[in-house]
């Protein structure tokens, strides 16, 4: 029985260390926000704190399934185990304290450090320096910026242009269906609901655009119909003097419209 314990515990050892460089290594999409920063540390403690209960689980199965499994049908049920003794107690301990440490950090207090909006419609933080109007439609976007006057859209083959090192906001509005408003590089998500104006707050952190980086794009993150895939936005992320041009530029085009 000893030898079997050692030998599964190893396979559990070895299982682990894998895991948790795997958590630990940067395999993880473009980080965008500083919204992006904390979602992916909640991620990392999560999976580094979760991975050794599930290893575990892993390498006693596969040991067992190694050792004792037996091809064909059975001739008699095995033995029953009771749960019986300090190995079951020492796993209800370990399990019950890892889950309820999840639920004080980083459950509420990740939920704090995002900042809930009071209204139950949105995200972020209230100081927003710049404000994007979103209409989601079966199957494309627009975009208008409110203090400027300037609409893009799919259509018109334009992409959203935003200054880096500032606070977005997003309100965000459905014509048609539930869509849902994602930019994978900024993490944030939120649904685009007919009738109700929906809204969240990112703050960018680093320049980027999709034509390098797939990850800064808006993507419909709700199944919205037949061509839900499609419904794409490319996003550039800019310098502040850049994207103050950019918009200056837009003007002429959105007063022709």
């Amino acid at each position: 029985m000893r030898r079997h314990v050692i030998a599964a515990v190893a396979v559990w050892v070895v299982l682990t260390a894998i895991g948790e460089t795997l958590a630990l290594a940067d395999l993880y999409p473009t980080v965008g926000s500083s919204e992006a920063e904390d979602f992916d540390r909640i991620f990392r403690i999560l999976i580094v704190m979760g991975m050794p209960v599930f290893t575990f689980v892993i390498a006693v199965l596969f040991y067992c399934v190694i050792r004792f499994g037996s091809f064909g049908k059975p001739s008699e049920d095995g033995p029953a185990y009771r749960g019986a003794g300090l190995g079951p107690r020492v796993w209800l301990a370990v399990t019950g304290s890892l889950a309820l440490t999840v639920m004080i950090f980083p459950g509420l207090t990740g939920l704090a450090e995002l900042q809930p909006d009071k209204s139950g419609y949105g995200w972020g933080e209230s100081n927003a320096e710049l404000v994007v109007r979103v209409v989601g439609f079966r199957w494309s976007w627009t975009m208008e910026y409110a203090d400027a006057g300037v609409t893009v859209s799919t259509a018109q083959g334009k992409e959203l242009v935003l200054p880096v090192d500032t606070h977005v906001k997003f309100e965000i509005e459905s014509t048609d269906v539930i869509h849902s408003f994602w930019i994978p590089a900024f993490r944030m998500k939120i649904d685009a609901l007919p009738g109700r104006t929906t809204h969240m707050t990112v703050k960018t952190t680093a320049l980027g655009r999709f034509e390098d980086d797939d990850a800064y794009r808006v993507q419909c993150a709700e199944l919205c119909g037949l061509d839900h895939s499609t419904m794409t936005f490319p996003v550039r992320v800019v310098p502040r003097a850049e994207f103050e041009q950019w918009l200056q530029s837009q003007k002429p085009a959105a007063t022709a419209q």
